[in-house]
């Protein structure tokens, strides 16, 4: 990892997760999934939360050892560096879910308000099982009730950019993750 900054917008950020650290808790994710989908005779969604998912959702399905489909979905509740609370389907569901099994992947929970929002969309369109997987989960502000299937990793409840998450659309580039400077 390199050890410069970055800037985006009006704000710095500084180099925070390595891509070695990222990529081996991809894999451990991936070692889970597949460990929960070995054999299974139908195939189940992989849904991919746009923008900020991609890049995770195409390494974790590299990774996998069963049939899958991939689909996206694109909802936002971040304006700036913070959440706004409400939940916005941009662009709605690209598949039929009625009776599938289906694997949210997301980039980064939080509050939680997000990934609640679709689950309660995917059980009312008739999803048969819903599991919820992303590659951080910040649990110092994560209330929830629902459980988190797979996590990638814990981090503290800082504002990040990288390997897909981004400050107003930047930043989403690079294997690392940088944290904002406020030095």
């Amino acid at each position: 990892m390199e050890n410069r900054k970055i800037n985006l917008w009006d704000k710095t950020f500084k180099p925070y997760i390595p891509a070695e650290k990222l990529e081996k808790a991809i894999d451990a994710v991936a070692e889970k999934v597949n460990a929960d989908f070995a054999n299974c005779e139908d195939i189940p969604i992989v849904l991919c939360v746009l923008n900020g998912a991609i890049m995770f959702t195409g390494e974790l399905m590299q990774r996998f050892t069963f049939p899958c489909e991939l689909v996206s979905i694109k909802l936002s509740s971040y304006q700036g560096t913070q959440s706004t609370g409400t939940v916005l389907n941009i662009l709605g569901l690209t598949a039929d879910v009625r009776g599938r099994r289906v694997i949210i992947c997301e980039d980064i929970v939080d509050t939680g308000n997000t990934i609640t929002a679709l689950k309660e969309l995917l059980v009312a369109k008739g999803s048969s099982d819903v599991r919820i997987c992303t590659m951080l989960l910040k649990p110092d502000v994560y209330k929830k009730p629902d459980k988190l299937d797979y996590v990638g990793m814990e981090i503290p409840n800082a504002f990040i950019v990288g390997h897909g998450l981004d400050y107003n659309e930047l930043g989403r580039t690079g294997k690392d993750i940088y944290v904002i400077d406020n030095d």
